[in-house]
């Protein structure tokens, strides 16, 4: 397993320790998002436990997030990206994926999936493309979840 680390570039912190994560920001940011609006905290507190997650910290404040739910084995499921509207454009989301997807823990998956509405350029630059045969994929989506009271 690796173990937590950071990185300094520029003026960002790559971390993936989660002691350093401030989850009240990520809850503040991913509560309000349109992927997962509603969302409670300890649920939040739950995904990010199991997962590989990074962080993007400008003089320790919380900018950035993604989270990699995955197996570390074979696949992978990249969520929860994002980084504050006063930090976008600066290359923040661009370092902390490269960190994300550099990690030992990610070599070798066969594959890693996500969902986007609008950000398809910057995927794209790290190899992800549209499916290439969606019919095979299926899901069960449940997007008023957090809404209609139905936690897990």
């Amino acid at each position: 397993m690796h173990r937590p680390e950071s990185s300094v570039i520029g003026e960002v912190e790559i971390t993936f320790d989660p002691s350093r994560f401030d989850v009240d920001a990520i809850h503040r940011f991913l509560s309000g998002a349109y992927w997962s609006a509603g969302i409670p905290r300890d649920v939040l507190t739950r995904a990010i436990a199991g997962s590989l997650c990074v962080g993007a910290l400008i003089s320790g404040a919380q900018v950035g997030f993604a989270r990699l739910v995955t197996d570390r084995a074979t696949f992978a499921y990249l969520s929860d990206v994002f980084v504050l509207p006063e930090h976008r454009g600066k290359g923040v989301s661009r370092t902390m994926l490269e960190a994300l997807f550099a990690h030992s823990d990610v070599q070798g998956l066969r594959r890693m999936m996500l969902a986007t509405r609008d950000a398809h350029d910057l995927y794209a630059k790290f190899g992800f493309t549209a499916l290439g045969s969606p019919s095979r994929f299926m899901e069960a989506h449940r997007p008023d979840v957090y809404s209609a009271g139905h936690e897990p």
